[in-house]
C-alpha cells in the first residue's frame, strides 16, 4: 500500500471498488502520462448518498459531502487503472457539475468539497485548476458529477 492510500486509511477512508460505467464509455482514458476520468457521481455501496438539486433539496454542506464522495469514486477508478495512486504526480484539473436549483449560484463552494479533499490527500500535488458549473439536470438525479485530469510519472 502506497502513502496516498495510507493517508486515506488514516482519514478513515477505504477506496471502494471502481464503479462500473452506467452506459457505453470507459471510466478512464490515458494518453501519454495524462489520465482523464469519465464523470463520476456520489454513489457509495451502489446507491447515491444524496439525490436532487443543491439550493432546493440539499444544502451547500450536503453538496460538499456529495462532491467529496464523488472525488473518492474518481480516485477509485484511477486506482483500478494504474494500481497505485502514488504514481500520480499532479492533479491537473477538476471539472465539477452541480445539479442546481434555479437561482443557485454557489457551485464553487459545493465543489470545494472535492478540491479540499484532494489537497488533504495529495498535498501540493493535489492543488489543481478547476471549473464548477451549474447544471439544470444531472443523470440519475445526482447532485454532483465530477471528472478529473491527472498526470502520472513518466
Amino acid at each position: 500500500m502506497g502513502s496516498i492510500e495510507e493517508r486515506l486509511n488514516a482519514m478513515g477512508i477505504t477506496l471502494p471498488s471502481a464503479p462500473k460505467p452506467a452506459a457505453v464509455y470507459i471510466p478512464v482514458q490515458q494518453t501519454g502520462n495524462l489520465l482523464f476520468t469519465s464523470g463520476q457521481d456520489c454513489r457509495k455501496d451502489g446507491k447515491l448518498i444524496y439525490e436532487g438539486k443543491v439550493g432546493r433539496d440539499l444544502t451547500i454542506e450536503q453538496g460538499q459531502e456529495a462532491a467529496r464522495q464523488t472525488i473518492i469514486n474518481c480516485l477509485a477508478v484511477l486506482k483500478k487503472h494504474i494500481g497505485d495512486l502514488d504514481k500520480i504526480t499532479k492533479i491537473v484539473k477538476v471539472l465539477g457539475f452541480v445539479n442546481s436549483a434555479p437561482g443557485f449560484v454557489e457551485q464553487p463552494y459545493v465543489i470545494n468539497g472535492a478540491s479540499e479533499f484532494l489537497e488533504k490527500v495529495f498535498g501540493e500535488k493535489g492543488k489543481h485548476a478547476r471549473s464548477a458549473v451549474a447544471a439544470n439536470e444531472l443523470p440519475f438525479n445526482t447532485p454532483v458529477e465530477i471528472e478529473m485530469i491527472v498526470e502520472l510519472d513518466d
